[in-house]
């Protein structure tokens, strides 16, 4: 019974400190940080993961050394990467960045990509020129 209790316990205190920051980026090291993000992003709702994966990118951008740009995202969950990305958009408009001018706010920019991802995920209709070039042979 005493084996029993030391492993439940074990197991217990392994359990919680390998999940209790699994919606936090993790900062070691670039290779873990963008892991931490893709599945950070499966995890999100779709209005918040192109969000999050813009301001992910603009911070990458903006901070090309890696020690500065683990020390900035590490530890970040989605809402503060999402501010982090925010604050970098605004820098980089007032400081003239050709990007981001065409777009008068953060929230234009992330509806106009949010358009351009569903267009991109809707089927496109088909070539009526496809039909006649079938690869099904009528016998």
């Amino acid at each position: 019974m005493r084996i029993l209790t030391i492993i439940f316990f074990s197991f217990s205190i392994l359990l919680s400190t390998g999940c209790s920051s699994g919606s936090e980026i993790n900062g070691r090291n670039f290779k873990t940080a963008l892991k931490s993000v893709k599945m950070i992003k499966g995890r999100l709702p779709q209005e918040k993961r192109i969000a999050f994966e813009l301001s992910f990118w603009a911070a990458r951008t903006t901070y090309r050394n890696n020690e500065e740009f683990l020390d900035i995202v590490g530890g970040k969950s989605p809402d503060e990467m999402i501010e982090v990305g925010k604050d970098i958009f605004a820098k980089r408009k007032a400081e003239g960045f050709k990007e981001y001018q065409q777009y008068a706010n953060w929230d234009e920019m992330i509806a106009k990509y949010a358009k351009d991802r569903e267009e991109q995920n809707t089927p496109s209709k088909r070539d009526p020129r496809d039909s006649e070039n079938s690869v099904i042979y009528k016998l």
